[in-house]
């Protein structure tokens, strides 16, 4: 049961920073581009590569700590569905060129977020 309560508790926590994060990049930066989607996805695959890697070295930690922070927190901060709706709308509404960038430097920029995360979660002592 303790399992399910940590998928939870990081998913709330996730949920919550990405919403306000993806409202506070909103706010700033405006609607043109999904940028609050975009940089929620890159940083989501950057932590998610880091902290696996950590994990992996760290056998003596909790498993619970994959349930609350990769599954849950990391689970619920991240934002495929909404970047998958947001380059629909964007083809919807004949903006091919943008659509097509943001799958580009979504699956590129969060390809190398995951390895640099990785790399990252390795050299941590």
């Amino acid at each position: 049961m303790i399992k399910y309560l940590m998928v939870g508790i990081g998913g709330f926590l996730g949920s919550v920073l990405r919403f306000w994060l993806g409202s506070f990049i909103g706010g700033r930066m405006g609607a043109r581009f999904p940028y609050g989607t975009f940089v929620i996805n890159v940083t989501g695959s950057f932590l998610v590569g880091m902290i696996l890697a950590v994990l992996a070295t760290k056998a003596h930690w909790s498993p619970n700590w994959r349930y609350l922070i990769p599954i849950g927190f990391i689970g619920g901060y991240t934002t495929f569905s909404t970047f998958e709706y947001e380059t629909l709308r964007l083809f919807q509404d004949g903006q091919v060129f943008t659509a097509l960038l943001n799958v580009t430097l979504s699956v590129v920029v969060g390809f190398v977020g995951v390895w640099v995360g990785a790399v990252a979660g390795r050299v941590i002592p």
